[in-house]
């Protein structure tokens, strides 16, 4: 069963390769195209100067022809498809370890990016319109996972330090936080694009979001995500100082991860602030989502393979 767990890893990568290919083919060809023409439609009035049209809400985006149907399908299902792949990669490695399958980095990276893509299958669903930010949510699955097989670790059972029901508890806490946050992240970064293109910005890396949904519509998205992913986070970090006490006899200990943990929810509780003030612009507030991924990015990777402490036991 590992060895069917490694082999389905590549199968997902390729996968999501592949509707990441399907995602470029629809943004350039198929409906997102026929956003920008509504976008860019001028009414002009009877002897009168062009009115530009508003930018369509994402519940207007749909498809205009047969061939805009069709990549949509294949968008769709290529995505669901990669994402069962994905789920089966991390059941087998689970029934392979005989434990829940994130008791190392490379399991834990493994369960966040099936968390962000199951969440964007949602987000896809609820908002079928935002399909756009699905060019950017493979390509950062892609590059996660294939940064996770270099981090490879066989399956095997947990260290002593890990065998504790608090494992199952804090870490899928934690993992589900942080791939829900992945979502926003790519959501932040394409609204601050497509509000710098609404805003007379052309040049690169702007005009990448020359077709994507308004920029009102990408930025409530954003807030809605890290919204619901808050929480999570703030419970998952609560659990570990929990698992902490029990195991080291104190809720924190100043470790690089618990202090890291702590920086992460700072930022994004500065964010969800933010962008409840009037006063503070949207964009100012997408930065910081972005500095809190930044921080998320961070902590799963700086801090396991540069520093070392109480959480170093779990390796990779």
């Amino acid at each position: 069963m590992a060895e069917v767990s490694d082999q389905l890893l590549v199968v997902t990568i390729m996968a999501y390769l592949a509707a990441l290919m399907a995602y470029a083919a629809e943004y350039a060809f198929g409906s997102a195209s026929a956003v920008t023409r509504v976008a860019r439609r001028e009414l002009v009035g009877a002897g009168g100067p062009a009115v530009p049209s508003p930018s369509p809400s994402p519940e207007e985006a749909v498809e205009k022809s047969p061939k805009d149907r069709w990549i949509g399908i294949a968008v769709v299902g290529l995505t669901v498809a990669a994402t069962a792949v994905h789920a089966a990669t991390l059941i087998t490695r689970a029934i392979a370890a005989g434990r829940v399958p994130w008791g190392n980095m490379y399991e834990f990276l493994l369960a966040l990016t099936l968390v962000g893509s199951v969440a964007w299958v949602v987000v896809l669903w609820l908002r079928p319109g935002l399909r756009a930010l699905g060019l950017l949510v493979t390509t950062v699955l892609i590059v996660l996972l294939g940064t996770s097989g270099m981090l490879h670790t066989d399956a095997g059972p947990l260290v002593p330090a890990l065998n504790s029901y608090w494992l199952a508890i804090h870490v899928s806490a934690v993992a589900t936080a942080g791939g829900i946050l992945l979502v926003g992240f790519v959501s932040a970064v394409l609204y601050l694009l497509r509000e710098s293109y609404e805003n007379g910005r052309t040049g690169f890396p702007f005009a990448l979001a020359a077709k994507a949904p308004a920029a009102a519509a990408i930025e409530r998205v954003t807030f809605r995500v890290h919204a619901f992913a808050f929480p999570l986070l703030t419970v998952g970090i609560m659990c570990g100082a929990i698992w902490a006490e029990a195991a080291w006899g104190r809720y924190w200990n100043w470790d690089p991860k618990e202090v890291w943990s702590f920086i992460t929810w700072v930022i994004y509780a500065g964010y969800l602030h933010a962008r409840a003030t009037p006063s503070i612009k949207r964009r100012t507030a997408n930065w910081l989502a972005i500095a809190g991924w930044a921080a998320v990015v961070f902590n799963t990777y700086g801090v396991n393979l540069v520093f070392s402490g109480l959480h170093s036991y779990s390796g990779v």
